[in-house]
This record gives structure tokens, sequence and C-alpha cells, in this order.
């Protein structure tokens, strides 16, 4: 039996009358692979942001690997173990590929562990043959995968990742599909926001589904791919 890595107690977040999250109870097993989806302004972002704790929630709590994470700022979750790479790359356009691994790892590994720390993370994510061009003239795919090694330069337990596929083609979309599947073997516990669902089909193990701040549905892809209900709300019927 699997030990819960993250858990939400009836976590609601208010923005003056707009309840973004509301009342949401949500468990997340140790390796896990699982994906939040649901229509725009469904509440997946701020749930992302109140495990970071970059909101406090109006109520509940979050606990992580069995500690009370509630009151506890951004840079302890990370000191105890998460991480997220948000769906807009923030990445250092002017630095190479290799400096912005190096600001990411430099807090985690000594100075003479650095070089062999990035090539670590650049073989994890697939782009060792690409060099070390100057990030401005990198595509956006690689520039997302840039930052998904950069989100692990920490060596989180747990992974967040919204939209890791947005924005990106077929093909780019089936080699973050790989680097998904992989960094979660590799034993780190992956929560994954994203709209593509060819994407999510990939590698969701569990989905969860969201509508007006609530869980509205939860179970395998398959199973919430053929819920009329889920259905009707992307058709915009519930």
């Amino acid at each position: 039996m699997k030990e819960n890595l993250l858990e939400l107690r009836h976590v609601s977040k208010h923005f003056g009358g707009l309840k973004a999250v509301d009342d949401v109870n949500l468990t997340i097993e140790e390796g896990s692979l699982h994906c939040l989806i649901g229509p725009n302004g469904a509440g997946k972002t701020t749930i992302f942001k109140l495990i970071m704790g970059i909101y406090p929630p109006t109520s509940g709590e979050i606990l992580f690997n069995g500690k009370d994470m509630t009151k506890i700022p951004t840079f302890r979750r990370v000191q105890n173990g998460i991480s997220i790479k948000m769906q807009i790359p923030g990445v250092y356009l002017d630095l190479s590929l290799y400096d912005n691994i190096r600001i990411a790892v430099q807090k985690y590994v000594s100075v003479r562990e650095i070089p062999a720390e990035i090539n670590r993370l650049i073989e994890m994510v697939g782009i060792s043959e690409i060099g070390n061009p100057l990030v401005r003239n990198m595509p956006h795919g690689q520039q997302q995968w840039l930052e998904i090694a950069m989100s692990l330069a920490s060596k989180p337990k747990l992974l967040l990742l919204d939209e890791p596929a947005a924005g990106l083609g077929p093909e780019e979309t089936e080699f973050t599909a790989d680097i998904v599947r992989r960094i979660n073997e590799l034993g780190t516990t992956i929560i994954f926001i994203d709209h593509d669902m060819d994407f999510v089909s990939k590698i969701a193990r569990k989905t969860t589904v969201l509508h007006y701040g609530k869980i509205f549905a939860e179970g395998t892809f398959d199973e919430i791919h053929n819920n009329q209900d889920v259905i009707n709300i992307y058709l915009g019927k519930v």
C-alpha cells in the first residue's frame, strides 16, 4: 500500500466573493502521475499555488509527507521537497542553457559537483544533443524542457507541472510525455495540468476533474473520458 504524499483537506480559496477553490479534498499517493483537468477558471492553477504556498488558503489544511504545510512559506516547501514549473517558462533568456541550470543547482550541490549535475539534468530531459545555446535562441519546446530540468535541481519528491505541453507540436508533445514518464519512473511524484487530452491519455494514471473550484469527478483517464457529465462540462452544458 503506497503512502499518501500530499493531502488537501477541505481546502478553499476565496478572492472576495469568488470561490476559486471550494472545499477540495485531494489525496496524492507517493509515486503517482496525476492530472488535474477542467475548463478555464476551474481552479487548477490556484490549487498549484496553494500547494506551493504562493496563496494562503481561506480554510482547510495542506499536508505533505505527513507534515502540516498550511502556513509554511514557499521556500520551506521547496526545502521539504516540492517544486513547480509554471506554464510560461521562467528561464533567463540572455543566459546560456548551462548557465540557467547552474543558477538552479548551485544551492543544492557543491561547486565541484555543479558540472556533473548540469549534465545529469540535461540528460534527464533529453536535450544534451542541442549543445549550450543562448536561451533566447531556443524554440519554445526546448525552453519548456530546460525549465523542467531546472525544476528538478532541488531533487523534489513532488513536481507540479502547469501545462507542460502548451504550445507544442505533436512531436514535441510526445517528447514531453516521454520526459514526464521518465521523471516519474525515477521516483518523483508528479501532478500536472493540461488541456491536451491526447497528452493526458498518454501519461496520467489518475485524473481529477475540477469545475467551479470543486472536484467534479475522479478516476482513470478512460473513466473520465467516457463520463457524459464531464463531456457536458467541456461543451458548456453543465
